[in-house]
């Protein structure tokens, strides 16, 4: 194994030091391991909360800033953060008009965000993402695991508490969104945790996971290493067939897994457009690159947001955190 590191234990901390040190617009509390907003949001704002396991990178920390996170918590990689991390954070990010916490469909991370739901005195509503097409069940979550979508509900929402709504709003408005996009992803190498020193599973060079989970949880088949626009119709076909997308825009992200390079993202994002061409559906904004990884592996994942002139402007709602920047 080869990593930038100095030692298995001390990755994470180091890794939010070396966060804060990079981006001014950012604070991290080392105790708790929460990265705030510099400069929090007016008092009567809603507050958005998300988090989750580490290795992802930049999601959750890259989302904090004007438009979408007011605070990220970062469990260990590939772990829940506890409750009292989720506690911590949700007290201080309250100026007075609720929180909402965004919660990727994980048993660990759901558990840990209830307990703190019930132990805060904070008004809290809560979104769970569960846009994962590639699994029903599985002994990571309760149904379809978490995914991409959440950085599209975090990007949506953030915007809509940004403008003043009122935490009902925020929270019907973050369903909605979690509802109406679906995401599915293929893994060309595993991931490599740290702590093990090995890859997570063994992927031969001549084979792919289809359908694999953002912690290297298995996919829906393992098969033959595919062209790029083969690849692309196993992503795409499942995501089509799981929901109407035809009937108005969308937005769509291509996303690295963390080692595939964006020459190949931007490759494979044309494969997938030339598939919802033909299938008429008309892609009205566009992401492409790593946006929710899963540390070193190699891959990529593709979410399907049906959209509106709402969830339009919203998007395009002016934001600027360390992953995301624009209309600033």
């Amino acid at each position: 194994m080869k990593k930038l590191i100095n030692g298995v234990d001390d990755v994470l901390a180091e890794s939010l030091a070396g966060f804060a040190a990079a981006h001014p617009g950012v604070r991290v509390d080392a105790e708790h391991r929460v990265v705030y907003r510099a400069e929090p949001k007016p008092h009567g704002t809603v507050g958005i909360l998300s988090g989750g396991g580490s290795g992802h990178e930049p999601l959750h920390a890259g989302y904090v800033g004007f438009g979408m996170l007011d605070a990220a918590v970062a469990g260990e990689i590939f772990t829940s953060p506890t409750p009292d991390q989720i506690l911590a954070a949700t007290a201080e990010i309250d100026t007075g008009a609720g929180v909402l916490h965004i919660v990727k469909n994980y048993t660990g991370d759901i558990m840990n965000f209830e307990m703190a739901t019930e132990l805060g005195t904070s008004a809290i509503e809560t979104v769970i993402i569960a846009d994962d097409v590639a699994v029903e069940d599985s002994t990571f979550t309760a149904g379809r695991r978490g995914t991409g979508l959440t950085v599209l509900v975090e990007k949506i929402a953030g915007a809509a508490a940004e403008q003043g709504w009122e935490l009902a709003e925020v929270a019907a408005l973050a369903r909605r969104v979690a509802s109406s996009g679906r995401s599915m992803g293929v893994a060309l190498t595993s991931s490599t945790v740290p702590a093990s020193g090995r890859p997570t599973f063994d992927l031969p060079e001549s084979e792919m996971e289809v359908g694999v989970g953002i912690h290297g949880e298995p996919g829906r088949r393992r098969v033959p290493l595919g062209s790029a626009a083969e690849i692309a119709g196993m992503l795409v076909e499942p995501i089509l067939a799981d929901y109407e997308f035809s009937s108005g825009p969308t937005i769509v992200m291509l996303n690295g897994m963390g080692a595939t390079p964006l020459i190949e993202l931007y490759l494979m994002f044309g494969e997938v457009k030339k598939l919802l061409d033909l299938a008429g559906i008309r892609v009205a904004r566009s992401l492409v690159g790593n946006y929710v990884t899963s540390l070193d592996m190699a891959g990529c994942s593709v979410t399907i947001l049906a959209a509106d002139d709402e969830l339009l402007r919203l998007w395009d709602a002016p934001v600027n955190t360390p992953a995301l920047r624009w209309g600033i």
